[in-house]
C-alpha cells in the first residue's frame, strides 16, 4: 500500500529498526524520570491548545474531563517520539563504532538492564510498611 503512494521506494532494515527501538525503550526506562516529565509537558501543551478552540466557557468546562483523558492518551503516545529520535542516534553510533550485530545485541542488554534498573527504582520508592 504505501509503495502505491509514494513514487519512490523507502526501505527499511528490520535489523536497524528493531535497534533503534530497543535503544529507545531503553533510554524511555532507564531515563523514566525524563518520560514522565516529557508526557506532563506534551499534555500541558495539548490542553492549552484544545482551549483556544472554545468559544464558549461553559462547552469547555463541560467536555474538560473527557478532552483531559484523551489529551494524556496522546501525550503518553507521542512521549516516545524523542526517545525514537536518541535511540536511532544511539543505535547508529554503535552500528557505525561496533556493526549492525552489535548494536542489536547492546539495545537488548540495555533494555533488560534498564528494566531491572526501573523495577528497582520503583520500588524503591514504595514506603516501607
Amino acid at each position: 500500500m504505501l509503495r502505491e503512494l509514494l513514487p519512490f521506494q523507502i526501505s527499511i532494515e528490520k535489523v536497524t529498526l528493531a535497534g533503534i527501538c530497543l535503544w529507545a525503550l531503553a533510554l524511555y526506562l532507564g531515563f523514566s524520570p525524563v518520560s514522565d516529565w516529557v508526557m506532563e509537558q506534551l499534555q500541558r501543551w495539548f490542553n492549552f491548545a484544545e482551549r483556544s478552540l472554545y468559544t464558549s466557557q461553559e462547552e469547555f468546562e463541560r467536555t474538560r474531563v473527557a478532552r483531559e483523558s484523551q489529551n494524556a492518551f496522546y501525550a503518553s503516545l507521542f512521549s516516545i517520539v524523542p526517545f525514537l529520535i536518541v535511540g536511532g542516534l544511539v543505535n547508529f553510533g554503535v552500528e557505525v563504532g561496533l556493526g549492525k550485530n552489535w548494536a542489536l545485541s547492546l539495545g537488548i542488554l540495555a533494555a533488560m538492564g534498564a528494566g531491572v534498573y526501573e523495577l528497582g527504582r520503583r520500588d524503591g520508592q514504595q514506603p516501607e510498611e
